[in-house]
């Protein structure tokens, strides 16, 4: 942790330095290697690190944030609003918006309620010409029709010309005058939208995907699964110390990055320099369909297990009930998943990891316990608790010799391997972990669909908003209904597996 807090250091005082974005490249690696420098040379190893998780990963503390809006609270503000005001119809979306998806998504969305939540405390309309929920709109359709726009040509392309009156009626533009909206005006709106604004707005999106009855919440299942995003920036680093421990800490020329490791990809390098997009997906387990929901954005060198309790948190504080969550073996450290069950009463599902070793009298054939290495019967699963995984013989009265001199009980510690938050005996348990292949689909739809790959922005905040909004045209699009392809039978689980365990 001590890198992680060398670099939180300096990260710090070089956000202070005015206008430092604007300097040469030569007058960075100067300032950068200089404030490492002299962190390194007072900062003492042998003191423990104090500061909190979400300040080492850069990310928010959602459990500290102020204003956030359950599901529930959301709720009665839609059916406050639907009670007080009338959307009247329009002639011109008829007559200018044929796409059938646009048209549903416009009709859905509802501009005072993203006014509301979007608007800033000195935002008066009387003073703007444009609303919040034009700019949300125009991020919206960019990512819904035209991902593989910069913000630039979108801009001039898409939205300037008046011949295009379907854009332009979807955002809540004039078709009879020139009132534009310029890439600069959605950077501003990017640039100063607060993570409990972009929270808020996604708990009123998962309200709409809920009422919809587009996807079956009824299952209180969730996939973690993290995608890299490359930074469009210089790899090269403007400083770097070595500690002694072996580690390097360095500073780039987009702060806010870091460096990587990536799966291995036969046409990009293990290495990158950017960010890494941690996303929780509600999984529905009986057709395998998935809905991107909470996306949390954070520099790519900070391992994925970091975030599990961040996420499972963040689900929790906005109304979402879970009581599973599977992930790749990233996400199994045994330390961090009991932790996440003690505090939220959620079991972290992961892969065993084959290096683990297995406990002693345990069949490696169907991972059967047996109380001693002369049991001949199969110990029954009792469950969970704070000792570990419990199991009691399951031998009849007279049926076991041994029963004099053995407790009839076993408690074997929650592992990495065989015996996760939910051990390999339960039935059907291999069918559970094989649902986090799902997982990737959303991250490629995100990155490629949606127009997250390339990246855009030059900030780990604005990195968040346009995740934020790249998901957000997912749920619409799932909502919507127009693109969906036949999808395979998955296996049917019996959940939920936590009563079972």
């Amino acid at each position: 942790m001590h890198e992680k807090e060398i670099r939180r250091l300096a990260y710090k005082q070089l956000k202070a330095i005015p206008a430092f974005r604007r300097l040469k490249r030569k007058e960075k690696k100067n300032i950068s290697q200089k404030i490492l420098d002299d962190i390194l040379e007072v900062y003492n190893f042998k003191d423990p690190v104090t500061s909190k998780l979400n300040e080492l990963t850069a990310t928010t503390n959602i459990e500290a944030m102020r204003g956030l809006m359950t599901l529930s609270d959301m709720q009665s503000l839609i059916e406050y609003t639907q009670r007080k005001i009338i959307k009247m119809p329009s002639a011109m979306r008829s007559k200018h918006l044929k796409d059938p998806e646009l048209l549903l998504i416009d009709d859905l969305l509802d501009n005072s309620i993203i006014n509301k939540l979007l608007a800033w405390e000195e935002y008066t309309p009387s003073q703007h010409v444009l609303f919040p929920c034009q700019l949300l709109r125009a991020e919206l359709l960019k990512s819904l029709k035209f991902p593989e726009l910069s913000y630039r040509r979108f801009c001039k392309e898409q939205v300037r010309p008046l011949s295009l009156a379907a854009n332009r009626v979807f955002i809540g533009l004039p078709i009879n005058r020139n009132q534009n909206i310029t890439h600069g005006q959605l950077s501003t709106f990017r640039k100063h939208l607060e993570f409990r604004q972009l929270c808020n707005l996604m708990v009123y999106i998962i309200c709409l995907l809920f009422q919809s009855k587009a996807f079956d919440h009824s299952f209180r299942l969730a996939g973690i699964d993290s995608t890299d995003l490359a930074a469009f920036c210089n790899p090269r680093p403007l400083a770097t110390i070595e500690m002694p421990d072996g580690k390097k800490v360095r500073i780039y020329n987009e702060l806010d990055a870091d460096c990587g490791k990536r799966r291995k990809k036969r046409d990009k390098s293990e290495f990158f320099v950017g960010y890494r997009l941690h996303t929780l997906t509600a999984i529905n387990p009986k057709t395998g369909q998935i809905c991107p929901l909470l996306t949390l954005a954070a520099p790519a060198n900070h391992h994925d297990s970091l975030f599990t309790d961040q996420l499972v948190a963040w689900a929790q504080a906005i109304g979402l009930e879970l009581n599973l969550v599977v992930g790749d073996d990233a996400y199994g450290v045994p330390v961090t998943t009991e932790a996440i069950y003690d505090k939220h009463e959620v079991r972290v599902v992961t892969p065993p990891r084959p290096k683990v070793e297995v406990p002693d009298h345990v069949a490696a054939a169907g991972h059967h316990v047996f109380a001693h290495e002369f049991c001949e019967t199969p110990m029954t699963y009792l469950g969970y608790d704070k000792q570990g995984h419990e199991f009691k013989c399951a031998a009849e009265p007279g049926e076991c010799s041994h029963a004099a001199v053995c407790s009839q009980s076993r408690h074997i510690p929650v592992d990495s391997g065989l015996f996760g938050q939910i051990p390999e005996i339960v039935n059907q348990v291999s069918e559970l972990r094989n649902l986090r292949k799902h997982l990737e689909r959303g991250n490629n739809l995100l990155k490629h669909r949606e127009g997250l790959e390339p990246l855009r922005v030059h900030s780990l905040q604005g990195v968040s908003v346009v995740a934020t909004f790249a998901t957000i045209a997912n749920l619409l699009i799932e909502i919507a209904g127009h693109r969906k392809t036949p999808k395979k039978e998955c296996p049917q689980l019996d959940l939920p597996l936590a009563e079972a365990a």
